[in-house]
Order: C-alpha cells, then sequence, then structure tokens
C-alpha cells in the first residue's frame, strides 16, 4: 500500500520512536484528510522518516506504528515479524494445542491477533485499518510449522467499527466446524469459532485454568461468576470439585458451557461427575442478592469496564463493590480469584482496590503471570491482572 505522508508534532516525535502508539491529542489538524486505514509515512520536522504507521480516524489511538525507519514495511519484514513470533512459542506447544500465534503490537504486527485452536487459525485485528494486514499474515504464516500447523482451516473476524454492526466471520482457507476441541494441559476444552467473543475463547485464561486444575479442590464448592463458555469451571472439575455454579448474562455462552464443558470426562471429579449449575444473570446486579452456602473457591473475572481514563475511578469504585459482594461468599480457608482485563487501570492499583474491598482477613497468596504467548511489549499491553486471596480460617 501506498503510504502518505504525515509530519509529526514535535511532542509526538519521542512518542513514535519508543511506544507503538501515538494519541490523537498529538495530531495535527493536518490528519483531517486521512481516511481509516490509510498507511502514513511519518516525519519530523526536517523532514526525516521517523518511521510507518496505520492510521485511525476515531477513537484515543491515532496511529498504530508498522516499523520505524526509513524502511517501509513490506512483505519481508512482515514475515520475519512472524517467524519470531512463532519462535517464541515452540516451548508452549508441547503443552497445548491451542496458542496466541500473534500478540498486536507486542510482537510488532499492531492490531492483528492470531490465535490457533488445533487444526484452525482464527485471525482478528481490533483495528478496521489492519484488516488487510491481518489477512496477509493468515496467508504468510507457515502451515507446516509444528507451532502453527497442521492449519486445515483459516478464519478471519473483522474488526468491529464503533457504532456499526459487527460484521460476520470470514471463511479464508478450508471448512472449519462451527466447534473446535483443543488440549490444554490434559484438559480437552471447546471453542466457538465463528460467533463466540474475540477469537472464540480466552486463552490468556490459561495459567489460571491450570491453577485451578492442579488446586486441592477436591469435594469442593466452586462459584464462577461472569464464566462465559465454562472453561474455568471445567477447570475446577478436573481438580475434583463437587459443585460448580456458572453465572454469566448470555444464555448461549452457559448452553455451550453446558453443551462442551459439563459433560465430557475431563468434567468428571475423582469422586464422580461434578454437579453443575448455571444461572443466567447480570453478576452485577445479581451477586448482592445471592445467598447460598459458602464457596470453597469463587472465581471473579469481569469484562473490560473501560477503556476511557476519565472513567476509572467510578470503575474502581464498581470493582469494590463487586469484591465485597463476592468475599461474603467465601468459606474460610477458601479462595477468591480477583481478575481484572481493564487495561487503564494499572497492576498495583488494581490490587489496592482488591485488598480494601476483601478486608484484612484475605491475604494475597500469589498473581498468576500472563502466558508466554500473550508478552507484554509496552505498559498497556499489561492489561490482565489475577489474584489468588486466601480467607484466614
Amino acid at each position: 500500500m501506498r503510504a502518505r505522508r504525515y509530519q509529526l508534532r514535535k511532542e509526538a516525535v519521542g512518542l513514535a520512536l519508543h511506544h507503538p502508539w501515538i494519541f490523537r491529542d498529538h495530531m495535527s489538524s493536518a490528519a483531517s484528510v486521512f481516511r481509516d486505514g490509510d498507511w502514513l509515512r511519518l516525519v519530523d520536522g526536517h523532514n526525516q522518516i521517523i518511521g510507518h504507521g496505520i492510521y485511525e480516524a476515531s477513537g484515543a489511538i491515532a496511529i498504530r506504528m508498522l516499523r520505524r525507519g526509513p524502511a517501509p514495511p513490506d512483505a519481508a519484514w512482515l514475515r520475519g515479524r512472524l517467524a519470531a513470533a512463532v519462535a517464541r512459542r515452540t516451548e508452549l506447544a508441547s503443552h497445548t494445542s491451542a496458542i496466541r500465534l500473534v500478540h498486536g503490537e507486542s510482537d510488532g504486527i499492531p492490531a492483528v491477533v492470531v490465535d490457533r485452536f488445533a487444526d484452525t487459525l482464527v485471525v482478528s485485528s481490533y483495528s478496521a485499518g489492519a484488516d488487510g494486514l491481518a489477512r496477509y499474515a493468515a496467508r504468510a504464516l507457515d502451515p507446516a510449522s509444528p507451532v502453527v500447523g497442521p492449519a486445515r482451516h483459516v478464519v478471519l473476524r473483522p474488526a468491529h467499527l464503533r457504532h456499526a454492526p459487527a460484521e460476520p466471520a470470514r471463511i479464508l482457507r478450508g471448512a472449519p466446524p462451527d466447534v473446535v476441541h483443543f488440549v490444554e494441559n490434559g484438559l480437552t476444552l471447546a471453542v466457538d469459532i465463528t460467533s463466540g467473543q474475540k477469537t472464540g475463547t480466552y486463552l490468556d485464561l490459561r495459567g489460571l485454568r491450570r491453577e485451578i486444575a492442579s488446586a486441592p479442590l477436591h469435594g469442593a464448592r466452586v462459584l464462577n461468576l461472569f464464566a462465559y463458555t465454562g472453561t474455568l469451571g471445567c477447570a475446577a472439575a478436573a481438580a475434583g470439585a463437587a459443585t460448580v455454579v456458572q453465572v454469566d448474562a448470555s444464555e448461549r455462552a452457559l448452553a455451550f458451557a453446558a453443551a462442551h464443558h459439563a459433560s465430557q470426562p475431563a468434567a468428571t471429579s475423582a469422586s464422580g461427575s461434578t454437579s453443575f449449575q448455571f444461572i443466567v444473570a447480570d453478576v452485577f446486579e445479581w451477586l448482592p442478592g445471592f445467598t447460598d452456602e459458602p464457596f470453597d473457591l469463587v472465581i471473579v473475572d469481569p469484562p473490560a469496564m473501560t477503556t476511557r481514563a476519565a472513567q476509572v475511578p467510578s470503575v474502581l469504585a464498581g470493582y469494590r463493590k463487586l469484591y465485597r459482594a463476592a468475599a461474603r461468599l467465601v468459606r474460610p480457608g477458601g479462595i477468591l480469584v480477583a481478575a481484572c482485563c481493564t487495561s487503564r487501570i494499572e497492576r498495583a492499583e488494581f490490587q489496592r482496590t482488591v485488598r480494601e474491598a476483601l478486608g484484612e482477613r484475605f491475604t494475597l497468596q500469589r498473581e498468576i503471570a500472563p502466558e508466554p504467548d500473550h508478552p507484554v511489549g509496552f505498559p498497556q499491553a499489561d492489561y490482565l491482572k489475577i489474584g489468588w486471596w486466601m480467607l484466614t480460617a
């Protein structure tokens, strides 16, 4: 694609050299002529080329950096970035057949995500201007690589534009089934390829599933809030939980959980089949009025709650209310898993908020680090925070 010239304001030059994004408040009025998805050749006040980027017409991020320096991003550049990303995931491929092969800016390929689920690749972008880059990345990945393949099927999930209906998934190669099964650390899980959220499931929760599956949960009662398709509940059942209550606002997601993550051998505890209960409800409204016997494990994993810095204080207040309501359902000696995927909230700030909500009787046992296929390449990429909190007996 032919790049259009754009002269950066002085304060944006330093940002372009060290950060993958140039924000809209650093842009001059000259940018108003650009369209969503335009590729830009970025120059400084001396007409020296700083790099190249993709323009976004709306939102806080105006330019996503593609490549720094005078050389334009070309096919060889992209293949090199893809090869490096795949090489970093070689060890992970021995533990699972579901891997995030490309993680956007943290792998140097802005706004592009490629997830592998067994023999199916799901490619998506979170910027309309990167849809073409995502399609090319899908074609450029080596399907014969043991990390990538066998990639018999490729599905594109186009970017969801603001104030516009979501576009349907497109099949780029093969004839993928609606549901694909994959193995993760011995656990068999399912993903809704074309209709699920994001790329179909949450690979970034692999570490939490591993932690739950290895926890001493024989005969335990587990409450899984914001359960989506129930993969965390399935991990609890594999650890021996006797009862798993799954709560989510999506009836469709819970139906998928019941069909695929509550009846397979992996959802059978050592003492027999796990009893599953599915509740369709808005957790924020339902949880304060819910009463039941205490639970040995309560999982609280809400969706991202804002992308705007101005809304962070009110979001933190919402988290305090949510975790305070969940804490009363944990038995002494039990565990509360507190998760947050709101990137605007920093790790220390989230931990402080949870501590305030839970009170002094809860202690943070450990934090679950990001998975190796979800590298943290810059501060805003450190979006997922997960704490394992114990209530003192």
